[in-house]
């Protein structure tokens, strides 16, 4: 199965979404248990969405902060 269609179904997974026709959980499982690229992408979306989440909390009305994280997302998407 192709990484990116693996990457979509991650994605849904990790927001609670049905995953793509096609893909089931055992088959997502064994994908991520021999792709490095894969795992390493579903750390960094998990990382992402906790860094969301609080940010969303603590940035409630308060525009310097979300400024503050979109900042800090460039940066990590240059560099990554």
């Amino acid at each position: 199965m192709h990484c990116a269609r693996i990457r979509t179904a991650l994605s849904a997974r990790l927001d609670g979404e049905q995953l793509p026709p096609g893909v089931t959980e055992r088959r997502l499982d064994a994908h991520l248990s021999g792709c490095a690229g894969c795992r390493q992408w579903q750390a960094r979306a998990r990382e992402l969405a906790a860094d969301l989440s609080r940010a969303a909390v603590a940035a409630e009305g308060d525009t310097a902060s979300a400024e503050a994280l979109l900042d800090r997302l460039r940066s990590r998407s240059a560099s990554g």
